[in-house]
Protein backbone atom coordinates (compact mmCIF):
# COMPACT_ATOMS: atom_id res chain seq x y z
CA UNK A 1 0.00 0.00 0.00
CA UNK A 2 0.87 3.83 -0.48
CA UNK A 3 2.87 5.69 2.30
CA UNK A 4 -0.06 7.14 4.34
CA UNK A 5 -0.81 10.17 2.91
CA UNK A 6 0.95 10.24 -0.20
CA UNK A 7 -0.62 12.89 -2.89
CA UNK A 8 -0.04 12.05 -6.69
CA UNK A 9 -0.61 14.68 -9.36
CA UNK A 10 -1.37 13.15 -12.85
CA UNK A 11 -0.58 15.11 -15.40
CA UNK A 12 -2.08 14.31 -19.20
CA UNK A 13 -3.78 15.31 -21.58
CA UNK A 14 -5.36 11.96 -22.32
CA UNK A 15 -8.85 11.40 -20.30
CA UNK A 16 -8.37 7.18 -20.46
CA UNK A 17 -5.01 7.55 -19.45
CA UNK A 18 -5.86 9.70 -16.12
CA UNK A 19 -8.96 7.87 -15.21
CA UNK A 20 -7.34 4.64 -15.93
CA UNK A 21 -4.44 6.04 -13.25
CA UNK A 22 -6.98 7.10 -10.89
CA UNK A 23 -8.72 4.05 -10.54
CA UNK A 24 -5.52 1.71 -10.07
CA UNK A 25 -3.74 4.59 -7.62
CA UNK A 26 -6.47 5.59 -5.37
CA UNK A 27 -7.06 1.14 -5.06
CA UNK A 28 -3.21 1.39 -3.71
CA UNK A 29 -3.87 3.90 -1.27
CA UNK A 30 -2.50 6.96 -3.08
CA UNK A 31 -4.47 10.35 -2.96
CA UNK A 32 -4.87 12.09 -6.81
CA UNK A 33 -4.85 15.08 -8.28
CA UNK A 34 -5.05 15.50 -12.29
CA UNK A 35 -4.40 18.36 -14.82
CA UNK A 36 -5.16 18.41 -18.55
CA UNK A 37 -2.21 20.82 -19.84
CA UNK A 38 1.06 21.80 -18.60
CA UNK A 39 -0.61 25.37 -16.81
CA UNK A 40 -3.08 23.73 -15.07
CA UNK A 41 -0.34 21.32 -13.77
CA UNK A 42 2.03 23.48 -12.68
CA UNK A 43 -0.89 25.68 -10.61
CA UNK A 44 -1.58 22.25 -9.28
CA UNK A 45 1.35 21.37 -7.94
CA UNK A 46 1.86 24.41 -5.99
CA UNK A 47 -1.63 23.79 -4.54
CA UNK A 48 -1.69 20.08 -4.14
CA UNK A 49 2.11 19.90 -3.16
CA UNK A 50 2.32 16.21 -4.18
CA UNK A 51 4.70 13.26 -3.40
CA UNK A 52 5.11 12.54 -6.61
CA UNK A 53 4.14 13.89 -9.99
CA UNK A 54 2.95 11.69 -13.09
CA UNK A 55 3.81 13.28 -16.10
CA UNK A 56 2.82 13.05 -20.07
CA UNK A 57 5.28 15.07 -22.44
CA UNK A 58 3.05 15.76 -25.03
CA UNK A 59 0.92 17.98 -23.53
CA UNK A 60 -1.94 20.80 -25.93
CA UNK A 61 -0.13 24.03 -23.94
CA UNK A 62 3.26 23.69 -22.87
CA UNK A 63 5.96 20.85 -23.82
CA UNK A 64 6.58 18.12 -20.90
CA UNK A 65 10.12 19.21 -20.71
CA UNK A 66 9.19 22.53 -20.08
CA UNK A 67 6.98 21.45 -17.04
CA UNK A 68 9.61 19.43 -15.51
CA UNK A 69 12.45 22.99 -15.91
CA UNK A 70 9.80 24.91 -14.44
CA UNK A 71 8.77 22.19 -11.45
CA UNK A 72 12.49 22.21 -11.05
CA UNK A 73 13.52 26.00 -9.70
CA UNK A 74 11.29 25.34 -6.46
CA UNK A 75 11.03 21.76 -6.18
CA UNK A 76 12.53 18.47 -6.16
CA UNK A 77 9.52 16.28 -5.63
CA UNK A 78 9.94 13.34 -7.94
CA UNK A 79 8.76 12.86 -11.69
CA UNK A 80 7.92 10.22 -13.47
CA UNK A 81 7.37 10.63 -17.39
CA UNK A 82 4.86 8.83 -19.24
CA UNK A 83 5.32 9.04 -22.99
CA UNK A 84 5.33 7.71 -26.47
CA UNK A 85 8.29 9.13 -27.31
CA UNK A 86 10.69 6.36 -27.59
CA UNK A 87 13.89 8.09 -28.37
CA UNK A 88 16.71 7.40 -26.26
CA UNK A 89 17.32 11.14 -26.45
CA UNK A 90 14.09 12.28 -25.58
CA UNK A 91 14.60 9.52 -22.74
CA UNK A 92 18.27 11.07 -22.03
CA UNK A 93 16.91 14.68 -22.26
CA UNK A 94 13.94 14.36 -19.70
CA UNK A 95 16.47 12.55 -17.31
CA UNK A 96 18.92 14.97 -17.55
CA UNK A 97 16.32 18.31 -17.26
CA UNK A 98 15.19 16.71 -14.01
CA UNK A 99 12.77 13.94 -14.10
CA UNK A 100 13.52 10.58 -11.75
CA UNK A 101 12.32 8.09 -14.25
CA UNK A 102 10.86 7.33 -17.84
CA UNK A 103 8.38 4.71 -19.10
CA UNK A 104 7.01 4.98 -22.72
CA UNK A 105 3.02 3.94 -23.51
CA UNK A 106 1.47 1.37 -23.38
CA UNK A 107 3.19 0.72 -20.08
CA UNK A 108 2.50 -1.66 -17.24
CA UNK A 109 0.56 -1.03 -14.10
CA UNK A 110 2.43 -3.26 -12.09
CA UNK A 111 5.91 -2.04 -13.46
CA UNK A 112 4.56 1.90 -12.77
CA UNK A 113 3.07 1.28 -9.60
CA UNK A 114 7.36 -0.41 -8.37
CA UNK A 115 8.74 2.82 -9.58
CA UNK A 116 6.23 4.77 -7.48
CA UNK A 117 7.05 3.26 -4.28
CA UNK A 118 10.98 3.17 -4.55
CA UNK A 119 10.39 6.81 -5.90
CA UNK A 120 8.83 8.16 -2.70
CA UNK A 121 10.38 5.97 -0.72
CA UNK A 122 14.04 7.21 -1.40
CA UNK A 123 12.75 10.57 -1.97
CA UNK A 124 11.65 10.94 2.03
CA UNK A 125 15.33 9.44 2.73
CA UNK A 126 17.88 12.47 3.57
CA UNK A 127 20.98 12.68 0.90
CA UNK A 128 22.91 13.21 4.15
CA UNK A 129 22.29 9.53 5.86
CA UNK A 130 26.00 8.83 7.51
CA UNK A 131 25.04 5.18 5.84
CA UNK A 132 23.25 3.53 3.34
CA UNK A 133 22.56 0.27 3.92
CA UNK A 134 21.19 -2.28 1.10
CA UNK A 135 21.40 -6.04 0.96
CA UNK A 136 24.64 -7.54 1.77
CA UNK A 137 25.94 -3.84 1.24
CA UNK A 138 27.16 -1.14 3.37
CA UNK A 139 28.39 2.36 2.72
CA UNK A 140 29.50 4.70 4.73
CA UNK A 141 29.86 7.92 3.90
CA UNK A 142 31.33 9.44 6.62
CA UNK A 143 34.25 7.04 6.91
CA UNK A 144 34.17 6.30 2.77
CA UNK A 145 33.90 2.83 4.03
CA UNK A 146 31.94 -0.22 1.66
CA UNK A 147 31.78 -2.94 2.99
CA UNK A 148 30.22 -6.61 1.13
CA UNK A 149 28.67 -9.15 3.61
CA UNK A 150 30.67 -7.76 6.31
CA UNK A 151 33.42 -7.47 4.29
CA UNK A 152 36.05 -3.95 3.47
CA UNK A 153 35.85 -3.48 -0.55
CA UNK A 154 38.87 -1.38 -1.57
CA UNK A 155 37.47 1.15 -3.97
CA UNK A 156 39.62 3.45 -5.93
CA UNK A 157 38.36 7.57 -5.18
CA UNK A 158 36.74 7.24 -8.73
CA UNK A 159 35.11 3.97 -8.14
CA UNK A 160 33.72 5.10 -4.63
CA UNK A 161 32.05 8.41 -6.17
CA UNK A 162 30.35 6.68 -9.08
CA UNK A 163 28.87 4.31 -5.96
CA UNK A 164 28.23 6.59 -3.57
CA UNK A 165 26.28 8.80 -6.41
CA UNK A 166 24.45 5.75 -8.01
CA UNK A 167 23.41 5.01 -4.30
CA UNK A 168 22.02 7.98 -2.89
CA UNK A 169 19.66 8.02 -5.93
CA UNK A 170 18.72 4.44 -5.44
CA UNK A 171 15.95 3.59 -7.77
CA UNK A 172 16.69 6.82 -10.10
CA UNK A 173 17.69 6.38 -13.99
CA UNK A 174 20.90 7.93 -13.95
CA UNK A 175 21.97 9.59 -17.50
CA UNK A 176 25.85 9.09 -18.48
CA UNK A 177 25.65 12.95 -18.37
CA UNK A 178 24.98 13.32 -14.98
CA UNK A 179 27.37 10.50 -13.84
CA UNK A 180 30.44 12.06 -15.61
CA UNK A 181 29.42 15.43 -14.61
CA UNK A 182 29.31 14.72 -11.05
CA UNK A 183 32.49 12.27 -11.06
CA UNK A 184 34.72 13.78 -13.25
CA UNK A 185 33.10 17.66 -14.27
CA UNK A 186 31.03 19.76 -17.17
CA UNK A 187 34.33 18.96 -19.72
CA UNK A 188 33.71 14.92 -19.80
CA UNK A 189 30.49 14.65 -20.53
CA UNK A 190 30.94 12.85 -23.80
CA UNK A 191 32.84 10.39 -22.44
CA UNK A 192 31.18 7.73 -21.81
CA UNK A 193 34.03 4.85 -22.24
CA UNK A 194 35.41 6.01 -18.82
CA UNK A 195 32.07 4.83 -17.22
CA UNK A 196 31.99 1.77 -19.00
CA UNK A 197 35.53 0.98 -17.15
CA UNK A 198 34.34 2.15 -14.11
CA UNK A 199 31.22 0.75 -14.10
CA UNK A 200 32.84 -2.98 -15.30
CA UNK A 201 35.52 -2.61 -12.51
CA UNK A 202 32.97 -2.05 -9.99
CA UNK A 203 30.59 -4.65 -10.65
CA UNK A 204 33.97 -7.10 -10.46
CA UNK A 205 34.29 -5.67 -7.02
CA UNK A 206 30.71 -5.79 -5.72
CA UNK A 207 28.69 -8.01 -7.58
CA UNK A 208 28.53 -11.87 -6.97
CA UNK A 209 28.03 -12.32 -11.07
CA UNK A 210 29.37 -9.23 -12.84
CA UNK A 211 27.37 -10.55 -16.37
CA UNK A 212 24.02 -10.51 -14.33
CA UNK A 213 24.52 -7.80 -12.16
CA UNK A 214 22.16 -7.59 -8.73
CA UNK A 215 22.40 -3.56 -7.86
CA UNK A 216 24.35 -1.66 -11.01
CA UNK A 217 21.63 -1.91 -14.19
CA UNK A 218 22.35 -0.69 -17.19
CA UNK A 219 19.38 1.50 -19.08
CA UNK A 220 20.89 1.01 -22.96
CA UNK A 221 21.69 3.76 -24.52
CA UNK A 222 20.31 6.35 -21.14
CA UNK A 223 22.81 5.36 -18.03
CA UNK A 224 22.42 3.05 -15.56
CA UNK A 225 20.29 2.19 -12.22
CA UNK A 226 21.08 1.20 -8.97
CA UNK A 227 18.64 -1.30 -7.34
CA UNK A 228 18.56 -1.39 -3.59
CA UNK A 229 16.94 -5.04 -3.21
CA UNK A 230 14.85 -3.76 -0.29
Amino acid sequence: MAPEGARILVIDDEHQIRRMLNVALSAHGYSLAEASSGKEGLNQASIFHPDLVVLDLGLPDLDGMEVISRLREWTQVPIIVLSVRERENDKINALDAGADDYLTKPFSMGELLARIRVAIKHFAKSEDEPVLVFPDLTIDLARRIVLLQGQEVKLTPTEYEILKYLALHSGRVITHGQLLRTVWGPNYQGETHYLRVYIGQLRRKIEKNPTQPRYIMTEAGVGYRFISGE
